[in-house]
């Protein structure tokens, strides 16, 4: 195989549809049930008309669908009519435990439906399966029920009771707002929220992401997308302010069996505790090949590995959003195709795909 692309959510799909223009073989693995990526897998109280918007992907806009559906539905269905209409067969469920130097200079993709050799590489796992759970001293005697973002289901589940919710990002505060419907909440961040008033426009836009392209060129972890751009101040969260909802204390410093208590002395009594934590790059299968920094995270120039061009990296630091997965898909193959020189003579064009630009 000229190239494998390991992950089929927003960037995997992407890098797949100029796939097909590149002239290049290749074959895209999932490691989920079906189609839609991370976004399958999002609580069914987040609709779409809550979500973070979902950038069209190329060649097949997303349309006007109804915003008061859950967007993991929505996203599931539009990734795989997408799938269909460009003719992009993705192998799932294929989990890839392993990617290695292989013979002749090809990479070796290891994975429990076998084993591919490929010239190239576009890792597009994202970070969905690493949710980040920090350690405090105590966190495991504590009585009540401890759950990550990722195991969020509904409010529902904690009516009535006490919740502490952990972290500083969007998704914290959605899901405190939205807990604080059925239950009293208390707020802990390690930093100061810092709200952000007005439009985030193109020109904020490029400023956050050359940030983010500066950390993972120097090989440091990527930074997350609220540290670089603050929480948006919309009408909910404004009244959520104003409500005494989003009152945020600073960090606990233990964990207690029935609560969570600070060096002062101040404790916290509470049934559950929420770790909207965040995630980390989902990258343990490319361990090895060697490619972390002294930094922590992997030198990355665009999408290319500084120290392994053949691999790619989308969906990683500056291209960690809807529409930068489908810039860097575009990118990951141009770039690939002229590594991997001589190409092939393309194929005739599939319906709907355009050459690349």
């Amino acid at each position: 195989m000229d190239v494998v692309v390991i992950g089929a959510g927003q960037a995997g799909l992407s890098s797949a549809y100029f796939l097909r223009r590149s002239g290049l073989g290749f074959v895209v693995l999932d490691h989920n049930e079906g189609p839609g990526g991370a976004w399958r897998h999002r609580w069914p109280s987040l609709t779409l008309g809550r979500a973070h918007r979902v950038h069209d992907l190329p060649g097949m806009p997303l349309g006007e669908p109804d915003t008061t559906r859950p967007s993991a539905e929505v996203v599931a269905e539009y990734f795989g009519a997408y799938e269909r209409e460009f003719g992009l067969d993705v192998r799932r469920p294929v989990h890839v435990h392993r990617v290695a130097e292989g013979g002749g200079g090809r990479l070796r993709v290891e994975s429990d439906a076998g084993t591919w050799e490929a010239r190239g590489l576009i890792n597009a796992t994202g970070t969905w399966d690493r949710p980040f759970w920090p350690y405090y001293p105590g966190r495991e005697t504590f009585r009540g029920r401890q759950l990550h973002t990722a195991g969020y289901r509904s409010k529902e589940e904690f009516a009535g009771e006490h919740v502490v919710v952990v972290g500083g990002g969007a998704s914290a505060v959605q899901l405190l707002l939205e807990i604080a419907e059925v239950a009293t909440t208390t707020w802990v961040t390690r930093r100061e929220p810092v709200f952000r008033e007005g439009p985030f426009d193109e020109s904020a836009g490029r400023a956050s992401v050359a940030l983010v392209e500066d950390r993972v060129r120097r090989g440091l972890p990527p930074a997350s997308v609220v540290s670089v751009t603050g929480l948006a101040l919309t009408p909910e969260v404004r009244a959520g302010i104003e409500a005494g909802i989003l009152r945020r204390l600073p960090m606990f410093d233990r964990v207690t069996p029935y609560g969570v208590a600070w060096a002062d002395g101040r404790e916290i009594a509470a049934d559950a505790i929420l770790w909207a934590t965040g995630f980390r790059p989902a990258l343990d299968h490319l361990a090895p090949l060697g490619l972390r920094a002294p930094g922590g995270g992997i030198r990355v120039e665009g999408t290319r590995v500084v120290d392994d061009p053949r691999v790619h990296l989308v969906g990683y630091g500056p291209s960690a959003s809807t529409i930068g997965a489908n810039r860097a898909g575009r990118a990951a193959v141009r770039e690939l195709r002229a590594l991997l020189a001589p190409v092939r003579s393309a194929p005739a064009p599939a319906r709907g795909v355009s050459a690349l630009a």
